[in-house]
């Protein structure tokens, strides 16, 4: 995998790769998406379907979600691009080379999960339709409605999501894990004011 121009922070113990800037922000801003995107879906489905309230608010939380939603795929996609085209840092020296396959395999099903989740939610509106955005606008439609397969598929994104958002809490909990316990820069290479200089 190419590696451009990855930056280092120099430590008492040698260099430390870090993630670019570009790379960061990408990952700050889905992680952003991702922590409005959850309690959102989460709500308006228990909203609309649990309470069966079917107003305004309601409506507008459906249009967020489907608007957050397709902005985290672009997002996804542009740092996907990035990744392949730039390369990351090589992993943190002082873990173990089963940490580094577990974590690999992670990083990767995070991504492809990443997508899945928005695609998945894409087709199901496209089927159901459901593509109105606010009243104001309708996102293209990519197939021809056929509501009870849209109901399927919208099952489907929800497993997609929840295995995400496990996945995403597993990430979370390694980093804190590598910070905290075992003191080392695997979250100082995202983020930098974390890095471990002596």
């Amino acid at each position: 995998m190419p590696r451009s121009n990855i930056p280092t922070v120099e430590t008492t113990s040698g260099a430390i790769e870090v993630y670019t800037p570009t790379a960061r922000a990408y990952h700050w801003i889905v992680v952003a998406l991702i922590a409005i995107q959850a309690p959102v879906g989460l709500y308006m489905v228990y909203r609309g379907g649990t309470l069966n309230i079917w107003d305004a608010t309601t409506n507008n939380l459906y249009s967020a979600h489907k608007l957050v939603g397709v902005t985290i795929l672009l997002f996804v996609l542009l740092r996907l691009g990035y990744r392949l085209t730039a390369g990351a840092p090589h992993p943190e020296p002082t873990i173990e080379p089963w940490q580094k396959t577990v974590s690999e395999i992670t990083h990767w099903a995070i991504y492809v999960l990443l997508l899945v989740v928005p695609i998945l939610g894409y087709i199901g509106v496209s089927m159901y339709p459901a593509l109105n955005i606010f009243g104001a606008f309708n996102l293209p439609a990519l197939t021809a409605p056929d509501k009870k397969l849209a109901e399927a598929i919208f099952g489907w994104h929800a497993y997609a999501a929840f295995a995400l958002i496990g996945l995403v809490t597993l990430h979370i909990g390694a980093a804190l894990f590598h910070h905290i316990i075992r003191k080392d820069n695997v979250l100082g290479r995202m983020l930098p004011a974390a890095l471990r200089k002596d």
